[in-house]
């Protein structure tokens, strides 16, 4: 399983960004993540990018199996935030096939944040995609009652 461990920047930038997004700011896509780890039952937060496509929303790890991926596949629950807005969801894991169209989308979408954890360039057809399916986890949001 493919996991790209974030540099000291990557840190740096991942905290702002999610101070940011938990006051409120950011872009219309920005959220933060919150999820209870899997081991030590705590709450843990990382902003994310929400892909919404034909209808559906995703959540996509571009840099592979990271803590939240695990700890998500292991509770299929968490809760988006931005600002005072607190909406819990579930995730699921959505199947190798339909993978690649959403990371087409993905990448096409914000390639000027993620284009680095994609060995393939914006813009490449779908059918580029399908071998790098397994290197990419993808969730489907459902909105919890």
């Amino acid at each position: 399983m493919r996991f790209d461990q974030p540099s000291l920047l990557d840190r740096i930038v991942n905290r702002a960004l999610g101070c940011l997004v938990k006051i409120g700011l950011g872009l219309s896509h920005n959220f933060l993540l919150e999820v209870r780890g899997r081991k030590t039952g705590g709450v843990y937060s990382t902003p994310v990018n929400l892909l919404e496509h034909k209808g559906k929303r995703y959540l996509v790890a571009p840099r592979g199996y990271t803590q939240w991926v695990r700890n998500v596949i292991a509770s299929q629950e968490a809760t988006l935030v931005k600002g005072g807005q607190r909406e819990n969801i579930r995730l699921h894991r959505i199947s190798d096939e339909t993978k690649p169209e959403v990371l087409k989308a993905y990448l096409d979408r914000y390639k000027l944040t993620v284009q680095r954890y994609f060995a393939i360039p914006a813009g490449s057809p779908v059918e580029d995609f399908k071998p790098l399916t397994g290197e990419y986890p993808v969730f489907e949001i459902i909105s919890s009652p």
